[in-house]
């Protein structure tokens, strides 16, 4: 398949059910040039006679598909993500649609675009893996899309956001200064979140909530990979800082008795 911008794009699907939805995404995938299927913690069998009969002439998709058991592994050395949610989920998402968004993920390589099982869609813990949010707008008389649906509407828009003299471009590697990728996002979360918790700004019953504001902020800002590098030395030097505090205080001599 054509080394294409299109085609540096993973589709993701977190936990689907449906066989059937599956070999459908891989069609229209194929319809539209994109080439990478990952599928995370799938509940059915991607192979199987149904999921290749809706799929036809794209069984290749599915037998290239990647899979994984988390949705951090199947991310790893992307630099841009979106998902998808039909609500806001409390967690004030900046919404939008996917016309405006998804052009974003073509701009730098590599980057995934996720989507949710079909019965409850992405969880909050999913959708804090993410930079931005796209939501299908719909009839409220029916508002809920099928995951192949979603996927093909997606996977259009991509397509149309590419012009034709631009779909055989070969993309080229992020330049040092773009945005750090979303492996080296969640090292600097994991970093965070345990200084946190040593200084006591954060207790083990508030830290998800807590990190969960903390992610959408900095996945907001896109910051660089030079900027979460000085993050993380700043976390770093916090870490010197109180396990030398804590070997002085360990070490300092014991007052003597008064008689």
């Amino acid at each position: 398949m054509e080394d294409t911008a299109l085609a540096q794009v993973r589709i993701v699907l977190v936990r689907p059910i449906g066989p059937l939805n599956v070999g459908a995404v891989a069609r229209v995938m194929k319809n539209m040039g994109l080439s990478q299927l990952v599928l995370v913690d799938p509940q059915c069998e991607h192979l199987g006679e149904q999921a290749r009969t809706m799929a036809l002439h794209a069984a290749d998709i599915l037998e290239s598909a990647q899979l994984f058991t988390s949705l951090p592994e199947a991310l790893q050395s992307c630099a841009r993500a979106i998902a998808t949610t039909a609500r806001d989920r409390r967690l004030s998402l900046h919404l939008e649609a996917p016309r405006t968004a998804l052009p974003w993920l073509l701009e730098g390589r590599p980057s995934a675009l996720i989507f949710g099982p079909e019965d409850r869609g992405l969880s909050n813990d999913d959708l804090k893996y993410a930079q931005r949010f796209i939501r299908i707008a719909s009839s409220d008389a029916y508002p809920s899309l099928n995951l192949a649906q979603a996927v093909g509407i997606c996977c259009y828009e991509l397509y149309q956001s590419i012009g034709e003299g631009e779909r055989d471009i070969t993309p080229q590697p992020f330049a040092e200064e773009n945005s750090a990728s979303l492996e080296m996002l969640e090292q600097y979360y994991q970093q965070l979140e345990s200084v946190l918790l040593k200084i006591g700004y954060l207790y083990p019953h508030t830290a998800t909530s807590r990190m969960a504001k903390f992610r959408l902020l900095f996945n907001r800002a896109q910051p660089s990979t030079t900027e979460v590098a000085m993050l993380r030395g700043i976390l770093s030097q916090i870490e010197w800082a109180l396990s030398t505090r804590s070997a002085s205080v360990s070490n300092a001599p014991l007052p003597s008795e008064k008689s």
